[in-house]
């Protein structure tokens, strides 16, 4: 009798903890669903082809998001370029080349760690230090660029890094056996294999730097241009700064050109999200 009641009241237990963390997942999903019906309502009417391919101007009725647009996916790119081969290297060097744990490479790997959750504006004032000042590139393109980069560098290398550690030893062994050099090893067999999980974590990173306002503030990002960015040294905008200027607006056609970026942003994310998404899937279906 006690036992039967002990294994019920378990039972129970069980019970309601399914139900607290069903409520909590159905209480994101409700604020998700409200917030998304909320800008999609206020947005979609400004959210044509015109609004996204015209540049920016001071009237409410003829501005577009093409100028910060633009200038978000050329620091992107800027990003994009840097963190994805110092990262890859990074992780490559720790994951295949490092055989023997010393103190050194613990070191290292505990202030990767460490460095991905470090607050997003340290970056831009430690960028501010370096980049604009220090190596006086200014208030540009690259500055923005690099300093989105150290931010993504962490993430990049630690979903690297897991991404060559599911390749199975049998590939290593396999190849070197058959008299391959390691880094025949590693760039013909190893790296193909973990490409699609080192995908995956690179769209995730730089989605999460596409979405990034304070670095970019610190190290020039400017609240209004209306000139389209053509190199690198050039000053520019983002697009999530110019939806913070436009929702600060007491203009009510402002807030709802705000509304109507923030939709895109969010769709151009769900889009690389989705990729990403993919590609993890594809890989799974490969192994399969």
């Amino acid at each position: 009798m006690m036992t039967s009641s002990f294994s019920a009241k378990r039972r129970r237990k069980d019970r309601q903890f399914a139900g607290l963390c069903l409520a909590a997942v159905m209480t994101c999903l409700t604020i998700l669903v409200v917030l998304l019906i909320k800008l999609a309502l206020d947005g979609y009417r400004h959210l044509t082809w015109h609004f996204i391919t015209s540049p920016l101007t001071v009237r409410a009725s003829t501005t577009g998001i093409l100028t910060p647009l633009l200038g978000s996916l050329a620091v992107m790119a800027v990003t994009a370029a840097v963190a994805i081969p110092v990262g890859v290297g990074a992780a490559v060097w720790l994951e295949e080349f490092n055989t023997r744990r010393t103190r050194l490479s613990s070191f290292i790997q505990l202030n990767i760690s460490n460095l991905a959750g470090v607050p997003s504006i340290v970056y831009g004032i430690l960028g501010l230090a370096i980049f604009v000042r220090w190596m006086a590139l200014g208030l540009s393109i690259l500055s923005g660029g690099l300093t989105m980069s150290i931010l993504i560098l962490p993430m990049v290398i630690i979903v690297s890094q897991e991404a060559l550690r599911s390749v199975p030893s049998s590939y290593r062994e396999g190849s070197l056996a058959l008299g391959a050099t390691r880094w025949q090893t590693i760039s013909r067999q190893v790296l193909p294999a973990a490409t699609p999980g080192i995908l995956t974590g690179v769209i995730l990173s730089i989605s999460r730097a596409l979405g990034e306002t304070a670095p970019l503030i610190v190290v020039g990002a400017a609240g209004y241009v209306t000139f389209l960015p053509t190199k690198v040294w050039d000053r520019y905008g983002v697009l999530p700064l110019q939806i913070f200027n436009w929702s600060r607006n007491p203009n009510p056609a402002m807030t709802a050109n705000a509304a109507s970026a923030i939709l895109f942003l969010m769709i151009l994310l769900l889009a690389l999200n989705s990729v990403a998404i993919w590609l993890r899937a594809r890989a799974r279906q490969r192994r399969a």
